[in-house]
C-alpha cells in the first residue's frame, strides 16, 4: 500500500460490523471514506459498529471531520493501539460543543455526600 493511500476493509456478522482503516484519513481519501460511510451505514441496521483505526497513520481536517460524523451517527467502539490512535479516537468521541452540565449530575454528587 503506498504511503499516501486508505485502506477500507468491511468485515460482518449478524451482530456487528467492523470497519478496519489503514494508512491517511486524508485528501480524496477522507471523501472516498465518507462515500462508503453513507453506502454502508443503512446496512448496519441494528448491528453494533466498531472502527478499528490502529494501523491509521495521519488524519487531516477532513478525514476528523468523517470520522466525527460516523461517530455521532452510529456511536460504535473505536480499536485504537498506538498514542496518536488514542487520541484520534478522543478526537472522533469529543463532543464539538464541549461538556455539557447537566444539574441532575451535580444534585446526585450531592446527593452522595449527605
Amino acid at each position: 500500500m503506498g504511503q499516501n493511500m486508505l485502506r477500507i476493509a468491511i468485515q460482518e456478522t449478524e451482530a456487528a460490523m467492523v470497519l478496519t482503516l489503514e494508512g491517511r484519513v486524508a485528501g480524496p481519501w477522507a471523501a472516498e471514506l465518507g462515500r462508503v460511510w453513507v453506502e454502508e451505514a443503512p446496512r448496519l441496521t441494528s448491528r453494533k459498529l466498531a472502527i478499528d483505526i490502529s494501523d491509521v497513520t495521519f488524519a487531516d481536517a477532513d478525514g476528523k471531520l468523517v470520522l466525527r460524523d460516523i461517530y455521532s451517527q452510529a456511536r460504535p467502539s473505536i480499536v485504537a493501539s498506538t498514542p496518536w490512535t488514542k487520541y484520534l479516537a478522543e478526537q472522533m468521541s469529543a463532543d464539538p460543543q464541549g461538556p455539557k452540565h447537566d444539574p441532575s449530575d451535580e444534585e446526585q454528587e450531592n446527593a452522595d455526600y449527605e
